[in-house]
């Protein structure tokens, strides 16, 4: 790899396959970024890079890895870390929720959820926390959800709750590097993700529901938060830190059903 290419900004955007990830992953391309566009489903990622690798000074490089599995991480970034020799953004997307109420909850799925939707975000920043040391800068970008604020499926819940709080923590230990760590809280978002488990019937009542209690009258896009999440891994956002941003048309201000 090319001078070039090594001194532009670099960021990982994990869970890059679904609909999120993919859009968070075009803007900041479209940023000027290099992209490490991560996810557990490496053909997906690998159609994602051949589809926006336009450039001859730019790259998105498609890595597999599991986020509920610290050798996964740690390989991953090692491969980045070769690739680039630079890590700028890290943008913690990728989550998984095995839906169940207080009174049916499985304890192996709270235990994978928590490993994929909160520890696998901890470990990640803190095996890149060495590069934002020597660079002495950095962007770390949480997806969460409004939920934490309304409430939901609880493990779901508990995590995305989770993630903001080590948003916080981070923002705290990472400031003195100049790294800025915030969150972004979607609304409810129409994808493969948001309709898994459930028949459409139930998800279209979901978003009428989501519609009728937000202000601005609509459900979320995959741009909406790829907007925000360009915005944050910019210079403009240098001095804001341990923020959550709802990206979610003002529904953050209504109760949110446990469907």
């Amino acid at each position: 790899m090319n001078a070039l290419l090594s001194n532009r900004p670099v960021a990982v955007v994990t869970g890059a396959a679904g609909e999120l990830g993919r859009a968070i992953c075009q803007r900041l391309y479209q940023d000027g970024l290099n992209i490490v566009a991560v996810d557990i489903n490496l053909s997906a990622v690998e159609a994602l890079a051949h589809t926006l690798n336009r450039s001859s000074d730019q790259r998105v490089v498609a890595i597999q890895a599991d986020m509920g599995d610290e050798r996964s991480i740690s390989a991953m970034v090692d491969q980045a870390g070769e690739l680039f020799g630079r890590i700028d953004v890290v943008v913690n997307n990728a989550a998984i929720n095995l839906r169940g109420s207080i009174y049916d909850f499985n304890p192996e799925h709270w235990d994978k959820m928590m490993a994929v939707n909160l520890r696998g975000p901890a470990l990640l920043c803190q095996k890149i926390a060495p590069f934002w040391v020597k660079q002495q800068s950095g962007r770390v970008i949480n997806i969460v959800s409004r939920c934490w604020v309304a409430g939901g499926p609880p493990a779901y819940v508990a995590c995305k709750a989770g993630l903001v709080g080590l948003t916080r923590s981070m923002a705290r230990e990472l400031a003195p590097h100049n790294v800025t760590v915030n969150a972004i809280a979607p609304g409810l978002l129409p994808s493969a993700f948001t309709l898994e488990g459930r028949n459409p019937e139930d998800f279209d009542q979901m978003a009428e529901g989501s519609i009728n209690v937000t202000p601005l009258k609509r459900l979320t896009r995959p741009e909406d938060v790829a907007n925000t999440t360009s915005f944050l891994a910019s210079s403009d956002s240098a001095f804001i830190t341990a923020e959550v941003i709802h990206v979610c048309g003002g529904s953050q201000l209504a109760p949110f059903g446990t469907r």
